[in-house]
């Protein structure tokens, strides 16, 4: 991969998010993820962790860049199991895994480490955070009897 940037960097970042547009298509196209719900929203979302997950631009997630991501996931895995994980999901037996096999991992009924730890990435990036004033509290509240409280000032 070319990183010096500029023009014919931006042209192929523009194609390759447009071959992962056409298989986020053809996988909306092909009827078998009719059940899932948001499908067309949860594609572009994969789409975006592939893209920032496959760090060469190759179009695969090889064994280096499974490790780096789990690993800023705070699930840093051995290579033995790195390789079981890819192994569970490439359909091609390349030792990579490319977007359709990502797809049918994270669309897929099967219960995937890989697809469990991303899920569970979003799920903490979704989290609310509390907004306003604490509400105040009582003595009570916390558990301490009116009577104790005047020992305490």
């Amino acid at each position: 991969m070319n990183h010096q940037g500029g023009k014919a960097y931006g042209e192929m970042m523009k194609r390759r998010e447009k071959d992962l547009d056409e298989i986020n298509r053809q996988f909306l196209q092909s009827g078998t993820y009719d059940e899932e719900e948001n499908l067309e929203e949860r594609l572009e979302q994969y789409k975006a962790q592939f893209i920032r997950f496959d760090e060469d631009a190759s179009g695969d997630i090889d064994l280096m860049e499974l490790s780096r991501m789990l690993e800023k996931l705070e699930q840093p895995k051995t290579r033995l199991e790195l390789k079981k994980l890819i192994a569970s999901v490439d359909s091609t037996n390349s030792g990579t895994i490319n977007y359709p096999d990502f797809l049918v991992m994270m669309l897929g009924g099967k219960a995937s480490v890989l697809r469990m730890i991303l899920m569970f990435e979003e799920k903490m990036k979704e989290k609310p955070k509390p907004k306003g004033i604490r509400q105040r509290q009582s003595l009570a509240d916390l558990g301490i009897k009116p009577e104790m409280a005047q020992h305490l000032g």
